[in-house]
């Protein structure tokens, strides 16, 4: 291996992932010289069926609430630290990425028992406790997103490694072949996203939000959760919604849409701006997003709604909906936020640091 990626959890962190092997393809690495590290949740389904080898460890991760759970993560750490470096050294690792999360703690770890060169990706405007622990070990942090995670040592906004399909969207040629997949005529298409699990609020307001937001048509990705209510629901509307737990391919949703009412994740904030996609963001506040909200909303490709307003969608998205004008320079607007070369860059950058 020449190769490791550490990156584990959700979507938010695999997926870039997944992008930024990809650009180490592009540049001619093989896939068997790339390593993924990570736990037993999505990584461990997602990486192997896109052909990558994979390793998995014993991973902690700090709950919010207060548990006994906590006093063991210090132990975990130190000992899948330990299997890691192990590994790394077997295997001629040259060169460990973290993509932020709880696995980076270790992986970080783990390079520098092992003598190692590592990097950091952090997706968020705001890091996590995860990303400012290891940025202190990163030789650089490659940041997705201005804001917060700037005064990490070491780090320059570059954006979020994207897929290429994302990356140089052609909006208007998908959008038959779009349209087709959904099986939609409309001409105006709301879409509704809450990132890879679903967003309960946003689920909660569907039924409103589609009956008032002037939509034709409406694509909902709901969750694996709420996919079944959800879809009830959507059997009874008078206005066409289509609704799936889930989508792989995610350019036809964005070439679909018209307008977007979607979470503030960062990894959603980077592709809502790479295809040029206006939006309506309700931020998990939780979790910093209202950080990665304002780096597009502040450009004006934007409007950020917030939680305790969600029963305000219906109005904006009607509002917006009618805009023929506006809703075209929201879209330039948000293409101005966007970074959709970052996977090349990281790429290029962990290539002349292994030597390769």
């Amino acid at each position: 291996m020449t190769f490791a990626i550490a990156a584990a959890g959700t979507g938010g962190h695999v997926y870039p992932a997944l992008s930024l092997a990809a650009a180490l393809e592009e540049l001619g690495v093989a896939k068997e010289e790339i390593l993924f590290l990570g736990g037993d949740r999505l990584e461990a389904q997602a990486v192997p069926e896109a052909g990558y080898p994979f390793q998995g460890f014993e991973l902690a991760r700090l709950r919010r609430s207060l548990t006994v759970k906590n006093l063991a993560i210090p132990w975990v750490v130190r000992h899948t630290s330990r299997e890691m470096a192990t590994h790394l050294w077997r295997s001629g690792t040259k060169v460990v990425v973290g993509m932020g999360g709880y696995v980076t703690v270790p992986a970080s770890m783990a390079a520098r028992r092992a003598g190692i060169p590592f990097f950091l990706q952090e997706q968020n405007a705001t890091p996590g406790l995860a990303s400012r622990f290891a940025a202190r070990r990163a030789l650089a942090t490659f940041l997705g997103l201005p804001g917060r995670a700037e005064r990490l040592p070491r780090s320059k906004v570059i954006g979020n490694p994207l897929r290429p399909a994302i990356a140089t969207l052609d909006r208007a040629g998908l959008r038959n072949d779009a349209h087709r997949r959904y099986g939609l005529s409309g001409r105006k298409v709301l879409g509704i996203l809450g990132g890879s699990l679903g967003a309960r609020v946003l689920n909660d307001a569907a039924e409103a939000l589609v009956a008032g937001s002037g939509a034709d048509a409406v694509i909902h990705l709901t969750g694996p959760k709420a996919y079944s209510d959800m879809a009830r629901l959507a059997g009874a509307s008078k206005v066409p919604w289509v609704c799936r737990p889930f989508e792989a391919d995610m350019e036809f949703f964005y070439a679909a849409t018209d307008l977007i009412v979607c979470r503030a994740g960062a990894m959603t904030v980077s592709e809502l701006a790479a295809t040029g996609t206006p939006s309506v963001l309700v931020p998990l506040e939780r979790v910093g997003q209202q950080w990665n909200a304002r780096s597009i909303a502040e450009t004006g490709g934007a409007v950020i709604v917030e939680q305790s307003d969600a029963g305000e969608l219906s109005a904006v998205t009607r509002r917006l909906l009618a805009d023929d004008a506006g809703l075209g320079r929201m879209g330039a607007d948000a293409r101005r936020a966007g970074r959709p070369g970052a996977a090349m860059v990281i790429a290029r950058q962990l290539m002349e640091a292994a030597g390769a």
